[in-house]
Parts: structure tokens; sequence; C-alpha cells
């Protein structure tokens, strides 16, 4: 087994899961199986409770993990299914060590970090390595190993003595470090500073850790001068520092990073004869990567779609929704306009304190070709929420409503044609009288972590004729990820279907309602889904959910024609004649 450590130096936030994801993707390439792990310092279990602005959106695995994003970057380069093991945080750490002390496993020792928690790191690290992530059921032979945070932070400290002693446990030969580091420039001088990366290797020097390959990140490509001095004062072959500026799109990443040679360094450190024989972009799933990439820069035609969410001040927070839409539009071959309302400003309130925003938030509603409204908690910002999808309704504008934007579409059909004026969810009025959206009642109100109905769930379907049914291929079920702990209320389906709004998915019981949509003679794309399909698109291979959305808002003629002619392609082909028709098709 061969290790990769992605570390990072001077801010956080640098790109090192993209540079992680692209190196696991070029060793894929080459003909290796990859497996990676991400390593978070926080004290907490898991990411599901943080605040979106905290550290970005909540990512969810096939098991229930609630993890950090950059799991979902890992399954997006480079295919593979993960694990809730695959987050190492210090939480978990932590609670492993003190259960095994509780237990009497140290045998009466006093337990400290080192060796016990340093020991528990390396341990925890060489178990999941192990883990097959296909469906070949096959050892990995290679774990790339992100460090999160910024190196010479108290958090990271345990982490990076774990991470010296593993290198002498696993074999120097079997073993390297890659620190990605910031190369400001300089707005007004054009000049390149390397003194930030200089101090930040020394810090990682001073830590005991040697890097074999330095990344220097930068918004735009440095000069060969500037390389050349990180090497000589940072005592790493010229080779082995690579430059990663800012490019249109991070699937450019990984061909930037074999234009300088990323896969050889690999070979000659490691040991791993497949990395020299041949650049691995001349290889199968090399040339289906740039034949992606490629179709993104020929695509001109834009598609305007607007996403009305409640953390749209920071992009992370959708990060999984923003890729889902990428990939569909690629698909589609139309170049995505992505346009962001916060839903607090299409309410009424905003129109005296905030004009502006209010007039501007309706514009772009007007405007919008599509409106997706994504997964969120809390009243704040539902009101708008609501608002858009009446709109999206009233005016036959394709909608498509995530988690809590089914749930609002659900609430708005109520009240604005059933007249159930205060039709509502009990999360924001426990007192209505018409709660079509309920709490579980297997849920838990006191703790949070871990309680959702979380992870990869069955939903069958109910209606051949529904389009959801037709977009993934006429099977008779699908297997989609959750994150939810309030759902429709099963008292209230038959009234809602006998209005028109047809509950089309259903777990297995038949209590729980996964996919809701209004008929295509009533509107051309009006559906809601309860589980989150963007945790499963991957550049080649979209959500069906989301490729039948982007159609639907290139116009109903595009939809109609691709449900009759192409539907089910993506669930039924590789990815390899998904990219051969990505090339060919004309939807």
């Amino acid at each position: 087994m061969k290790y990769v450590l992605v570390s990072g130096g001077v801010i956080s936030g640098i790109g090192k899961g993209i540079c992680a994801s692209s190196t696991g993707f070029l060793l894929k390439a080459a003909g290796h199986r990859v497996t990676s792990i991400k390593i978070d310092p926080y004290l907490n279990i898991d990411a599901g409770t943080f605040s979106p602005y905290e550290h970005g959106e909540c990512y969810v695995l096939d098991d229930g993990g609630e993890v950090d994003l950059d799991l979902g970057n890992y399954e997006r380069f480079l295919d593979i299914t993960l694990t809730q093991d695959n987050n190492i945080t210090t939480g978990k750490v932590y609670r492993s060590v003190i259960e095994k002390e509780r237990k009497g496993d140290y045998l009466g020792k006093t337990v400290q970090v080192v060796p016990h928690v340093t020991n528990e790191i390396q341990a925890w690290i060489e178990r999941v390595a192990r883990m097959p992530v296909d469906e070949s059921g096959l050892e990995p032979e290679v774990c790339v190993i992100e460090l999160g945070g910024t190196m010479g932070d108290i958090e990271s400290a345990p982490f990076a003595e774990a991470m010296n002693a593993f290198k002498l446990r696993v074999g120097s030969e079997n073993f390297m470090l890659v620190h990605v580091s910031l190369v400001p420039v300089i707005a007004t001088t054009g000049e390149s500073k390397t003194k930030p990366t200089q101090h930040s290797v020394r810090e990682l020097r001073s830590l005991g850790m040697f890097p074999d390959v330095i990344v220097c990140r930068s918004t735009v490509p440095l000069q060969q001068e500037v390389l050349a001095k990180v090497s000589q004062f940072c005592h790493v072959e010229e080779k082995s520092v690579l430059n990663l500026h800012d490019c249109k799109s991070v699937w450019e990443v990984p061909l930037l990073m074999e234009k300088q040679n990323m896969l050889k360094v690999l070979g000659e450190r490691l040991n791993l004869p497949k990395c020299l024989k041949e650049r691995a972009l001349n290889s199968s799933l090399g040339v289906k990567w740039m034949s992606m990439v490629s179709r993104l820069t020929r695509v001109r035609e834009e598609i305007e779609i607007v996403v009305v969410g409640k953390y749209t001040g920071l992009s992370d927070t959708y990060l999984s929704i923003t890729k889902a839409l990428q990939h569909a539009s690629l698909f589609c071959e139309r170049k995505l306009e992505l346009k962001w309302i916060e839903a607090e400003h299409l309410e009424r309130k905003t129109l005296s304190t905030q004009p502006v925003q209010y007039h501007d938030a309706w514009s772009k509603l007007c405007g919008a070709s599509g409106i997706l409204v994504p997964g969120g908690f809390g009243h704040r910002g539902t009101e708008g929420k609501i608002h858009a999808a009446q709109w999206a309704r009233e005016n036959k504008i394709p909608y498509l409503g995530i988690c809590l934007g089914m749930q609002l579409a659900v609430i708005e059909f109520a009240r604005n044609v059933m007249g159930m004026e205060d039709a509502n969810s009990t999360e924001f009025n426990e007192a209505t009288a018409n709660p079509v959206v309920m709490f579980m009642p297997e849920g838990s109100k006191t703790h949070l972590g871990g309680t959702m109905r979380l992870g990869q769930r069955k939903t069958l379907f109910h209606n051949r004729d529904s389009t959801s049914f037709k977009l993934y291929g006429g099977q008779d079920f699908v297997l989609e990820r959750h994150r939810h702990r309030y759902e429709v209320n099963p008292e209230f389906v038959d009234q809602l279907e006998a209005a028109g709004l047809l509950f089309v998915g259903r777990d297995e019981t038949g209590e729980r309602m996964e996919i809701t949509e209004l008929t295509r003679e009533s509107h051309p794309f009006m559906m809601g889904v309860q589980y989150h399909p963007e945790y499963l698109s991957r550049p080649v291979r979209p959500s069906p959910v989301f490729i039948g959305f982007i159609l639907a808002a290139m116009g109903d003629a595009k939809l109609s024609e691709y449900l009759d002619n192409q539907a089910g392609s993506i669930h039924r082909y590789d990815s390899h004649e998904i990219i051969k028709d990505m090339e060919t098709a004309d939807v």
C-alpha cells in the first residue's frame, strides 16, 4: 500500500481538496486502484451540526455519514463510494481512545496523546485505506490522505506527530508528502512573493515533516524563476515544485498537474511503474476526462438557472448542487449561467427595509429559465422560497425542489390551490391546523447529531407515467441519499393528490413521500424530491433529475424528445458510453 499525504500552508481553503482529488484521479487514470481519506482536526464527531457558513455544505454518504465537503470532491473525481470512516476527526479519535480506556484496553497505563492517540490515528488510516471503494471489491493500491487545516495549527499537532510515526511504520518508500502553499501575487506590481511558502515549509520542517512535492497556488501562472526560487529556499527538487493557478473549472486541475509531470514524480518517489509507462491522460479514463473538459470549452449557448437559498453568501454551502447543475448542463450542451437569490429578499417585508434587494431578487426570479430551491433548516427565508415555488407553478417555469424545497412546494400547493391558508410544517409552526409537513415519528428532538434520516434509501415508483420514472429509465426503484428530519404528512396525501399534486415515488412502506410532481399536461416540470440527488451526480454520470430539470429549462420540446427517445440512458450506460453520447447526442 502506498500513501500520499496532502497538507496545506499559509491559509486554509487553499485548494488542498482539489489537489488531493486531482492527484487521486491521475493515479487512477494510470491504472491504480485509489482511495481517499480526509482528516479534520476539529473536535466535532462529524460535520452534521455545522452551520453552512462555518464549514460549507455537509456532504452525505451512502452509509449515512455526514462528512466534510471534500469527500464529495473525492467521490466525483474518482467515481468511488466512501464511508464515514474515510473522514477522520479529532472527536472520532478521542471518542475511540476514551472508549478503549473505559474498557480497560490499555491495561492500567496512563493514556496520553503519544502514543495512544497517535497510534489510534495510524491504525484508523491503515484499516480504512484497505477498504474496497468500488464494485470490484478489490483492495486499493494507493491512499491519498488530506490533512485539513493549516500546518502549525495547534489542532493539527497530534496528526502531524501521527503522520511522522506512520511514515516510519509503512516505510519511507511507501509514503510521500505533498504540501500546498500560497504564493500571492501583488496586484499593483505583478510581483510574486515566495516568502509565505518559505515560512510555511519551515513550519512544516519544525514538525519533523519534509515535503516531497510543493504545490504553489496562485491566481495567475507563475514564472519558472519563481518556482526555481521556491525549490532553492525550500530544498525540494525543481521538478517537484508545481504551480496550480486559478482555472476556469476545477476539472482542468488534473490536466494542469499532468502537464507538469506530477504523475512521473509520484511514480519515481513511490516506485509505481504504471505511472512511468505513459501519460495518464492517454489512458481510456484520461481521454474521457479531456473530452469532457474540451466539451466545456466548446459549449457557448447559455441556460439561466436561479437557486433560491438562505446561505447564498458562501458558495461552498451549495457545492454539490452547483456541481450537479454543471454536470447536467454540460450533458445537455449548455453553459450554465447560475444566479443566486437570498430567499428572504423575495419576502414582502424586505420591500420596506431593502427595496433594491427586493426588486433585484424578483427581477432574477422572473428572468429565470429554471428555479431550484435546495434543502435547509429553520424558518428564516421559507416564505421567500414558497413565493418562488408559487411563481414557478403559476407561470409554468421548470421547478426542482430538493428536501426542504419539496416540502415548501407542497405547502405552497396546499395554501394556494387547496385553500389551506395556514398550511405549514411543524418545524415552523407547531400549532398549525394543517400540518402538511411533520416531524418524523422516530426522530430525536434532544440530540441533533446523526439523528436524521440519513444515507442511501430506496424509493419505489408508484406511477409509471411520471416524468421521474422515465428519467430514471423505467426502473422499479432507485437508491438515493437522504438527509432530513421532517417529511410530508401522510394524512394529507389523499387530499393533495385529489387536487392534482401527485406523489409518484414513495419509500418501501408507502408512508414516506419521496417524489412529488404535477402532471406534464398541467406543468412542463414541477418536481420535488425528498432525497438529495446532487450527492450522486458525477461529471460523467449526471443525475437524471438534474438532466430533466435542465432539459425542461431549455424548453418543453427538448424534455419531451429526451423522455421519448433517450430515457434511462444515464443509469444503463457506463461512463464510457455516457461520454460517447455526450460527444454525439443532439438533445
